[in-house]
């Protein structure tokens, strides 16, 4: 028994498609599943800032597979033991955060690549990445399915943007908005305009060296900005907040006069 092993959401990058997706911070399969069946390109799980854990992640992967949209997986941190469990359970598409140098960088494709090439523990044979071996030659065609995102979002990683990009292995440089306006002194600020600009800066500098830039914003303007500036995996939103707006707008539909308004998104939001 066998399965194809080339990871499409890949290969789509690698040609220039625009993919489009949203953020899961949810934490819950039921919750997955039903965004993965909306019709994003690919799904973020989110493992740094929600409550997921390895087991969490596993059921989301498992709500997702049916529905063709690439689940892409945001560990708390790049470390390469907890990458080394990511990608055991069937994650090949990472969003790795806050890279800083091209040292990291190179330390994160050693993580997802098997001996000669990289770190990465063989014990595939008990894991579902391979179907507990049902899939004979996993190990020896998995380097090649395996998407790897870094996510540059401080000043010192823009700084050390175009060594990052230079480190073979590396698919495509996500930018994080709201740590680099914190980073550049204006946190919850990603649309000032010295924040936009080192974005769009990046955006360029990334598509030079045959990278995706991706990026997040729930801002539809700036979503279509970035689109035609190059971005390639954009985030157009987050489960969480299309919850919370959706439930405030539907009750406010229905609430008397004095009754507190909704939250106000303010232009340029991340989230």
């Amino acid at each position: 028994m066998s399965q194809p092993m080339e990871n499409t959401f890949k290969t789509r990058l690698a040609r220039g498609d625009t993919l489009i997706g949203l953020w899961l911070t949810l934490a819950d399969p039921y919750c997955a599943e039903i965004c993965a069946g909306a019709g994003f390109d690919w799904v973020l799980i989110d493992g740094e800032h929600a409550p997921n854990d390895l087991r969490s992640v596993l059921g989301q992967l498992q709500a997702v597979a049916p529905y063709g949209t690439e689940a892409v997986a945001r560990p708390p941190v790049g470390a390469t033991h907890l990458i080394k469990q990511l990608l055991d359970i069937g994650v090949r598409s990472l969003l790795i955060p806050m890279i800083e140098t091209a040292a990291q960088a190179e330390e994160m494709v050693k993580a997802v690549h098997y001996p000669p090439l990289g770190v990465r523990g063989v014990g595939s044979a008990i894991a579902r990445v391979s179907r507990w071996n049902r899939i004979p030659d996993y190990v020896q065609t998995a380097d090649d399915s395996i998407c790897l995102l870094l996510q540059v979002e401080s000043a010192a990683g823009l700084k050390n943007l175009d060594a990052i990009l230079a480190v073979p292995g590396v698919d495509g440089v996500f930018i994080g908005p709201a740590d680099l306006s914190a980073s550049m002194g204006f946190a919850a600020t990603p649309n000032h305009p010295e924040v936009q600009a080192a974005i769009f800066d990046a955006i360029a500098r990334i598509q030079r060296a045959g990278k995706a830039p991706g990026i997040l914003t729930s801002d539809e303007a700036l979503a279509r900005s970035y689109i035609a500036a190059g971005c390639r995996f954009v985030a157009v939103g987050v489960d969480a907040t299309v919850l919370a707006r959706g439930t405030e707008r539907l009750a406010q539909a229905f609430a008397g006069p004095d009754a507190p308004k909704g939250v106000v998104v303010p232009a340029g939001s991340v989230y």
